[in-house]
């Protein structure tokens, strides 16, 4: 699964991401530990053009009438975002989405049992996008629109760092971005592909990130002693 991601502010997004449209994209800081239930910068095709908006990390399905199911919605996985209760609506309605990220965490499992927290980036993308799903639920307060990433096999370097469960979220390619967000249910099922072991970068940090109270550039230094790493094949 991935439960911590990091963003960059909306100017960096704009840049790196300059498909956007940002007309109705809320101003927004980066952020280095965002959490499962906060609000997150998304893109989605919307009403003929790309959108940038902020939604609830954590689907809640149209019809849990704006209340958010007792289990986690935070990572789709790919082998059952078609027959998934909580996925199969919005990938029927092509609600698909991208959440712009920076850098994600990911915990490793020690031989005494412990956990390490890792910090994972791309060496060819300053900025990337997570495949993701959202939908529209309405409840008594009104509606509240919610996503979720989406999750599938680990790669090489994945499946050292996540040891205990082997998987790693979606990262889209930036040429297949387009195909996610408008391309027909085929077109945006090839855009799930592997990312590149080889492309990413990661190193191990302090355990403070495992606090959703933790913020700060910081979080992302090594420690001490350690460089950051990538996949050899």
């Amino acid at each position: 699964m991935c439960g911590r991601y990091l963003t960059k502010d909306q100017r960096a997004i704009e840049r790196e991401l300059p498909y956007i449209d940002v007309d109705h994209w809320p101003p927004f800081d980066a952020r280095y530990n965002v959490s499962p239930s906060q609000q997150v910068p998304v893109v989605r095709w919307w009403e003929g053009h790309y959108e940038g908006t902020m939604m609830r990390w954590g689907l809640i399905p149209f019809f849990a009438r704006g209340v958010p199911p007792k289990y986690s919605t935070i990572n789709a996985r790919i082998e059952t975002i078609e027959t998934s209760p909580a996925y199969r609506g919005p990938w029927k309605r092509a609600q698909r989405c991208v959440l712009p990220a920076s850098g994600f965490y990911e915990w490793h499992l020690n031989a005494d049992g412990r956990k390490q927290p890792f910090y994972i980036s791309l060496a060819d993308q300053d900025v990337f996008g997570f495949a993701g799903l959202w939908d529209r639920s309405t409840g008594a307060d009104g509606a509240v629109e919610s996503c979720t990433l989406i999750t599938m096999p680990a790669n090489a370097l994945m499946a050292e760092i996540h040891n205990a469960k082997q998987r790693m979220p979606a990262i889209l390619r930036r040429q297949d971005h387009s195909a996610w967000l408008q391309g027909d249910a085929a077109a945006a099922r090839a855009a799930l592909l592997e990312y590149p072991a080889e492309a990413m970068v990661a190193w191990p940090v302090s355990t403070r990130v495992n606090s959703p109270a933790n913020s700060g550039a910081a979080l992302i230094d090594p420690l001490p002693g350690h460089l950051q790493t990538s996949h050899q094949p």
